[in-house]
């Protein structure tokens, strides 16, 4: 066996040896369940290290992804369920199998051709012995377990996939214009927000009439949605995207704050005005997100 086979038994055993008994006690009493959180959050720290282009860091947080495949077949052999050898058979089996194109005399010349390769292939999987379709959408493979970005920007691919899309870009604007102006309509008969005094984030703004909640949450979350497939005609991943806002609107906000304790100040002694003075001086300061 070669060296990285090697470390990755050496991984596995490891792995057993925190679990076994006289190993740690907080592994021994890790559950399917309890190490859910840790997953979703090692995941997250993966998409922020390749956003930041920070490779060291990358290299230590798959590193720690990794230990979550191997916690969750640690115990799942110790049930008896499956072995990490059978997931790595799985997976072998699953790429040499869905890359007929590169193991077979299939052919893929574009990047399109392949993902109809793979969801013809899928269709395959999913027949029963019989060899008869179960029926199934095509939407399927959009997990409603996937945060809910995540799920609107894989729930639009499957369907544009089998043209069921915009011809132009000019139709997202168009829909976009569409439902900002039902949020508006909906908005017309309750006059004009306002939070009341702080609170423009949530906490303490004027919240609309309970009878509007369902429908303005149906409203605005059909602009999301526009605002997703935008995202993805333009072949931009949105939870990218919005992380990259996400940091710039941090580094402003932060520039605001420093700004202030400069000046024994704090955000809230502050009127709207002059933060917004500090927020466009914040633009000038070696804010923005470097373009990748």
């Amino acid at each position: 066996m070669g060296a990285t086979g090697d470390k990755f038994e050496q991984a596995v055993s490891i792995m057993a040896r925190l679990r076994a008994p006289g190993g740690c006690p907080w592994d021994r009493e890790q559950t399917f369940d309890s190490i859910k959180p840790y997953t979703v959050e090692e995941t997250y720290e993966v998409l922020e290290a390749i956003d930041e282009r920070d490779f060291r860091q990358l290299r230590d947080e798959l590193g720690d992804l990794l230990l979550q495949v191997l916690f969750y077949a640690q115990m799942a052999e110790e049930e008896k369920h499956f072995s990490i050898a059978e997931v790595l058979d799985g997976l072998a089996e699953k790429l040499i199998k869905r890359h007929p194109h590169v193991f077979a005399d299939v052919k893929a010349e574009t990047s399109r051709e392949v993902v109809r390769n793979w969801e013809a292939i899928k269709a395959q999987e999913s027949r029963g012995q019989d060899g008869k379709a179960r029926p199934k959408s095509i939407l399927s493979g959009a997990s409603p377990a996937a945060p809910a970005l995540v799920e609107a920007y894989k729930l639009s691919s499957l369907a544009a996939n089998v043209g069921f899309d915009w011809p132009e870009v000019a139709g997202i604007f168009e829909k976009l214009e569409e439902e900002i102006g039902e949020v508006k309509a909906h908005l017309g008969g309750i006059g004009n927000l306002r939070p009341a005094g702080r609170g423009t984030a949530g906490a303490g703004a004027v919240k609309p009439p309970e009878k509007l909640r369902g429908e303005l949450e149906a409203e605005v979350g059909d602009l999301l949605f526009a605002a997703v497939n935008l995202a993805r005609y333009l072949s931009l991943d949105p939870e990218s995207a919005l992380k990259r806002t996400n940091r710039k609107f941090r580094r402003r906000f932060e520039f605001i704050e420093q700004q202030l304790r400069a000046q024994n100040r704090r955000p809230e002694d502050c009127t709207l005005e002059e933060m917004e003075a500090l927020w466009q001086q914040s633009k000038g300061q070696g804010n923005e997100t470097p373009p990748r």
